[in-house]
């Protein structure tokens, strides 16, 4: 029988909430858990940029001043048109290669626990999906410092230099429990909707969360 997670709170739409935008919004709410989604620089050529601009465009025209469930569901519509490329194998895919997979898995992994709280993670070829919970830092400066230390690692071993990761990444508050159990169910499905080898991806579940009986269904 599944327990309740001692940490986890959902989105409560009582308490405040900051929004910012880059391309995509960005939703902040005090001891939130995000499901978040990074990717290398080279996963999406220019033409899909500028499709996705153009999408943003035309839904801001349309709806014109948005509220928070406007710019949830643009986030949701964009994401959507994205991992949809993403899963197309799109770039050089360096992290097919299992060795630069591992580099990014531990340092995913290797402040579990103190300075944010993982849930759940799988290394696709060409991005990253994520639950985290922050703890010390901002959810920002997580992901900036996974990003710089992986990059640091990776063009290291592959004697290689220039931008690894893309500037912005993706991501949205958990809801609920029924949505945190739909996005682990999702990240489990993500190689298998791409059609992946069981070599040319990396899949981690929180073995604290597992013995809850939170895992993959």
């Amino acid at each position: 029988m599944r327990q309740p997670l001692p940490n986890f709170q959902g989105f409560r739409p009582s308490q405040p909430v900051q929004i910012h935008q880059l391309a995509l919004p960005h939703w902040r709410q005090e001891g939130a858990t995000y499901f978040v989604t990074f990717r290398l620089a080279d996963s999406l050529p220019q033409e899909k940029l500028h499709e996705l601009r153009e999408f943003k465009n035309n839904w801001n025209k349309k709806h014109g001043e948005a509220n928070h469930q406007m710019l949830d569901e643009l986030a949701k519509q964009l994401f959507l048109r994205i991992e949809h490329w993403l899963d197309q194998g799109i770039g050089e895919c360096v992290l097919k290669d299992r060795a630069n997979a591992e580099i990014v898995f531990a340092e995913l992994t290797r402040e579990n626990g103190t300075t944010y709280e993982l849930g759940s993670c799988v290394i696709m070829p060409n991005h990253v999906h994520a639950i985290v919970r922050p703890i010390q830092l901002t959810l920002e400066k997580i992901v900036r410092s996974w990003k710089g230390r992986t990059a640091v690692a990776i063009h290291e071993r592959l004697n290689k230099t220039g931008a690894l990761w893309q500037r912005e990444s993706y991501d949205r508050i958990i809801r609920d429990e029924a949505h945190l159990q739909r996005v682990i169910n999702y990240i489990r499905n993500n190689p298998l909707k791409a059609k992946l080898n069981a070599d040319s991806y990396l899949l981690w579940m929180n073995p604290a969360w597992q013995t809850l009986g939170w895992d993959f269904m």
